[in-house]
């Protein structure tokens, strides 16, 4: 579901039915006539649409994690607020940028549009940036060919698919200047080739090992390569490929709610 459009309609909706009211309707209805429903709904929706589109499209918008592809930074519930403007400013709608601000950096959690289905919001880690050589090697990370920082801090454990219980290794990692957490389960490859589709754009950037144990890929100008912190259950750019300039939504930056955790209400995302 395309929420801005349904906004955008709604607003365009009211503001006509209102605007048509003061500079004709009203001129031919007799004083004491009681003004049309319609035109007093309209009248009073108007500013209240007006400011959530505003809101929605050019500072904030509210998302919900659906997933557990971002543990243990993000939890399955939990609410988070993503700011609109910091990759600069996009027009409503067709999301397309005005004005330049500032590019997506390594190690920033961001929403985008799925590259292989737009009508829906993913959420991921910035792994790799245009130009970069991003290689994962027996679950090591490497940009550039430079391993990226990271020290065994634990494990965490939670309920999976299937309600199968796991226990996974957490690192903490260093993707440019951001220090986070992530986690992988041992046994497993570093990548399923059977999942990995035959086709999407710049394919031929990408090398994968038949045996699962990594992979090279060659991010390209405009593009970004996205992973989940919880590396072994995220459907990411592994997979599907790169994501392109003009799908990004904005930058994951504070939980706002966590009904299984309040102690999360306020946590900076990092």
């Amino acid at each position: 579901m395309n929420f801005a459009l349904i906004l955008f309609v709604a607003l365009v909706v009211t503001g006509g039915i209102w605007l048509l009211d003061v500079l004709l309707l009203k001129k031919r209805r007799a004083a004491e006539d009681k003004e049309p429903l319609l035109v007093e709904y309209s009248r009073s929706f108007f500013p209240v649409i007006l400011i959530v589109f505003g809101l929605r499209s050019f500072l904030v918008e509210p998302f919900k994690i659906p997933s557990g592809s971002m543990m243990p930074t993000l939890l399955v519930g939990d609410f988070i607020l993503v700011n609109k403007f910091t990759y600069g400013i996009r027009l409503p709608v067709i999301n397309k940028k005005v004005i330049e601000i500032n590019d997506p950096a390594r190690g920033d959690v961001m929403v985008f549009r799925y590259p292989q289905d737009p009508s829906l919001d993913y959420i991921k880690r910035v792994v790799g940036t245009p130009g970069d050589t991003v290689e994962y090697r027996d679950k090591k990370l490497f940009i550039n060919g430079i391993p990226v920082p990271q020290r065994q801090a634990g494990t965490y454990s939670y309920v999976g698919n299937g309600l199968n219980y796991i226990t996974a290794l957490v690192y903490d990692e260093k993707l440019g200047e951001t220090e986070h957490k992530a986690m992988v389960q041992p046994g497993l490859p570093a990548v399923f080739p059977n999942q990995v589709l035959d086709s999407f754009p710049h394919r031929e950037n990408c090398t994968y090992n038949a045996d699962g144990s990594g992979f090279v890929c060659k991010v390209p100008a405009g593009h970004y390569f996205m992973m989940g912190d919880n590396r072994d259950a995220s459907n990411d750019s592994r997979y599907w490929g790169f994501v392109p300039d003009e799908n990004i939504v904005g930058r994951a930056f504070l939980i706002w709610m966590s009904f299984d955790d309040f102690s999360r209400i306020g946590k900076r995302i990092k």
